[in-house]
């Protein structure tokens, strides 16, 4: 197994003067990361720039995993060895996938977490006082998930029969029953779609549209987000109304989002709660937090070209519409 090297970034002046008195000026901090998306995701970039602004600056202070972000799947968990072995202060992890691999690796090192269900995943037993080494961000994800479900439904009025698209190693059995036996309250027959890799996702679209699906729930899931721009591909070739986790995906193409925003929860949560721990502070005293503001995006662009008339009734709550 080969050892990978941690690289720095350029970065600028501190503004956080309690935390820039709290530092030792001689020290190094060594981060490892765990993340499917690519270091130049704008998540990745406000969380860096946000540590920079607190006063742990890249190129100075702060060295970054360069070979941990874009992982595949089943690279992760030899990575959270090789990290481990590199002598990290804390590992910030993207998903359930990533922090179960740090979790094996390490009992020891601070682990940070962005997840879907801390404590349904098991990796705390309360957000108010985590045990162990682990804290992070739990975003609500079962619940945002069925929010999701109702909100499509209304956006594609009469239908009948919908899929989502799950990531295997991510959502629970548990949480696909909710979500079909809500589906079967509002008269909607739910088929589950799972994929457990990136090259599986174009093939379960076509599936999906194939079995008379009239709509596709994208469900939570660091493997689905990261590769939706195949989602959206297949989906508009398909003429297949969807719905996203992240509001920003809406922004982009897709017809709906609701959330809330990845960016704002890296560089206002997860930066906050990585100085801590790198100066010191124990994960159990760290308590996970969860997203507070979500957003309603509709691209009225992508509605057109699927020829969708949104209801007016939803079309009223958006927060957003984009219609260029």
């Amino acid at each position: 197994m080969r050892r990978r090297e941690f690289i720095t970034f350029a970065g600028g002046a501190a503004a956080w003067p309690l935390l820039v008195r709290a530092q030792d000026a001689a020290r190094t901090y060594r981060l490892g990361s765990l993340h499917q998306s690519p270091r130049n995701a704008p998540h990745h970039i406000a969380f860096f720039q946000e540590l920079q602004r607190l006063g742990f600056i890249e190129g100075q202070n702060l060295l970054g995993d360069v070979h941990g972000y874009g992982l595949h799947v089943a690279r992760i968990s030899e990575h959270a060895a090789e990290v481990v072995k590199g002598g990290v202060e804390v590992i910030v992890c993207g998903g359930d996938v990533a922090g179960r691999a740090a979790q094996q690796a390490t009992k020891t090192i601070p682990i940070l977490i962005i997840t879907d269900d801390m404590i349904g995943s098991r990796f705390v037993r309360s957000l108010a006082k985590p045990e162990g080494n682990i804290t992070g961000v739990s975003i609500l994800a079962p619940e945002l998930d069925g929010k999701r479900q109702e909100i499509l439904i209304e956006a594609v009025p009469g239908v009948r029969r919908m899929a989502c698209l799950a990531d295997s190693n991510t959502t629970a059995p548990l949480q696909l029953q909710v979500l079909r036996e809500r589906g079967v309250d509002r008269g909607v027959e739910l088929l589950i779609y799972p994929v457990a890799a990136p090259e599986q996702i174009a093939n379960t679209i076509e599936m999906a549209k194939g079995s008379g699906a009239a709509a596709l729930n994208v469900l939570s899931s660091p493997l689905l987000f990261n590769n939706r721009h195949i989602i959206l591909e297949r989906v508009a070739a398909l003429g297949l109304p969807t719905m996203y986790q992240w509001p920003e995906t809406a922004e982009e193409g897709g017809l709906i989002g609701y959330g809330p925003r990845l960016a704002q929860l890296y560089r206002d949560i997860m930066a906050r709660q990585l100085v801590k721990l790198l100066l010191g502070a124990k994960p159990a005293d760290v308590p996970v937090e969860q997203p507070t503001k979500f957003e309603l995006i509709i691209n009225l662009k992508t509605a057109r070209a699927l020829s969708l008339t949104v209801p007016h009734s939803l079309l009223s709550r958006a927060d957003e519409l984009i219609d260029s």
